[in-house]
This record gives structure tokens, C-alpha cells and sequence, in this order.
């Protein structure tokens, strides 16, 4: 069993997104086992109940536990449910980690109104709404700690118009909750992952050529992996992290930095 510092104990966390698009371990999953290994008492929540309980597999498979909640988060109902059953369970809420996204190709041109307002609806409006309801729990506990997931594509646009508008939405919120609510001691932040190889990726079908100039694209010619994503989240929703907050993290290998090669 993962030797286990328990740098989470005794803190109630949502993760939302827990499951995974297919089989392996995306960045939501690879979170959640971490946050159950660093003794977090945990509510697990995804939309697609036999994904979410997967992921509860794993988790008592290594010897931890943790709750499972089969929830929208682009319903309202049912992110007050959430929140409203984590309180209940574990008598307060500290830490909220938003991992829920959808992907969205196209120029301005291409995309339909109904695709672009899905898009911000799913990667947007969802991290609001469960916000909405856990800033009031956090403030009644003491404090908390959001971390919303974006992507390196709100700083680099490339042919995904809608989805890189809603990444850089989702950091823009962050800041926005950093500023309204850190008289609370609600702290929040972003990780904006790079290229990192998940279920979502490989499930689309990804060649091995473009798999080979994606790790390339990094300044350590590595190849990013959900559980970079993970650790970044288990430190800024720690204690260790408790003077951080309104920061934006791109966890990409330098991707973001390195200007054309010449």
C-alpha cells in the first residue's frame, strides 16, 4: 500500500468528476485516490454512477474509503445536494476540487449556438454552481479551499475556440472567488494542466506521432501524467498551502513558456 503522510486528515473534500471517460486513471480519479490516501474524508461525484464506483474500488483497494454521490454538476438540485450531503456525512465542508470539463472544437464560424452554450454550461457554470453552494459551508466550517481545473488552452488558444474561452473563464472565476471570499478563509485556486496523457485523450483515438510532439512540446521532454495534476491538488488543498490563493498553476512541463524553436 502507497505510504500514506495524511497531509488531509480530518478534512471533508469533494471531488468532482471522480470517474473517468474510459478505462485507467484520468486527472479527477487520480485526485480522488490521493486525497483518500492523504486521509481526506471524501465525497465522490460524477454523473456516471459505474465510473464513479470504480474509482471507490480502487480506493478501498488500497485500503481507504470514501463516499460516492451520482450527480449533474450542471444542476443546480443537485450541487446543493452535494454539498448539502458532504456536510451531512462529515459535520462541515473544507475542501472543493472541480475537475468537471468537456472538450469543444471549432472556430466561431463553426460552432452552433447550442454547442457553445453546452460547453460553458458543463465547464463553467458547473464549477459556479458548486461554489455557490459551498462557499456558505465553507464560511459555517471556518474556511476551505477551492481548486478549479482549466487548461493551458485558455493561455494558448489552437482550433478549440469554445473550449479555450471556457478555461479561460474557469481562472478568471477562480481569482473572482479569491478576491470575494478570502475574508472568509476560502482560499481558491487553478491548475491549468498541459498535455497530459488521460482516458480522455487516448479514448479519442490519439496517434502515436501526435502523442510523441505532445511530450515533446515540454521543456523536459516528458510526457505529463494525470497524477502531476493530483499532487498539484493535494498541495494547494492543504494546509501546506494556507497563505496561497488566487493563484493559476499551469502544470505543463514549461509548455506554456517555451517560445518556437529556432
Amino acid at each position: 500500500m502507497p505510504e500514506q503522510t495524511g497531509r488531509l486528515s480530518g478534512k471533508s473534500a469533494i471531488v468532482t468528476g471522480a470517474g473517468s471517460r474510459a478505462d485507467g486513471i484520468g486527472n479527477g480519479r487520480a485526485t480522488a485516490i490521493l486525497f483518500a490516501r492523504e486521509g481526506a474524508d471524501l465525497l465522490l461525484v460524477d454523473r456516471d454512477e459505474a465510473a464513479v464506483e470504480a474509482t471507490l474500488e480502487m480506493i478501498r483497494a488500497e485500503g481507504n474509503d470514501a463516499a460516492v454521490a451520482v450527480a449533474d454538476v450542471t444542476s443546480t438540485e443537485d450541487c446543493s445536494r452535494i454539498v448539502a450531503e458532504a456536510v451531512s456525512r462529515n459535520g462541515k465542508l473544507d475542501i472543493l476540487h472541480n475537475n468537471v470539463g468537456i472538450g469543444g472544437r471549432g472556430t466561431v464560424e463553426d460552432i452552433s449556438l447550442a454547442d457553445w452554450e453546452h460547453v460553458q454550461r458543463v465547464n463553467v457554470t458547473s464549477m459556479m454552481l458548486t461554489c455557490k453552494y459551498a462557499v456558505p459551508a465553507m464560511r459555517e466550517s471556518g474556511g476551505g479551499a477551492i481548486t478549479n481545473v482549466s487548461s493551458i488552452a485558455a493561455l494558448r488558444p489552437r482550433g478549440l475556440t469554445a473550449y479555450s474561452v471556457s478555461k479561460a473563464a474557469v481562472a478568471t472565476l477562480t481569482q473572482a472567488l479569491a478576491v470575494d471570499h478570502g475574508r472568509d478563509g476560502i482560499r481558491a485556486n487553478c491548475i491549468m494542466p498541459g498535455p497530459v496523457y488521460t482516458p480522455m485523450v487516448y479514448a479519442a483515438g490519439m496517434s502515436d506521432e501526435l502523442r510523441e510532439r505532445r511530450k515533446n512540446a515540454s521543456l523536459l521532454r516528458q510526457e505529463g501524467e494525470p497524477w502531476d495534476i493530483a499532487w498539484a491538488a493535494v498541495f494547494l488543498a492543504s494546509d501546506e498551502a494556507k497563505y496561497v490563493t488566487g493563484v493559476i498553476l499551469p502544470v505543463d512541463g514549461g509548455v506554456t513558456v517555451r517560445g518556437p524553436d529556432r
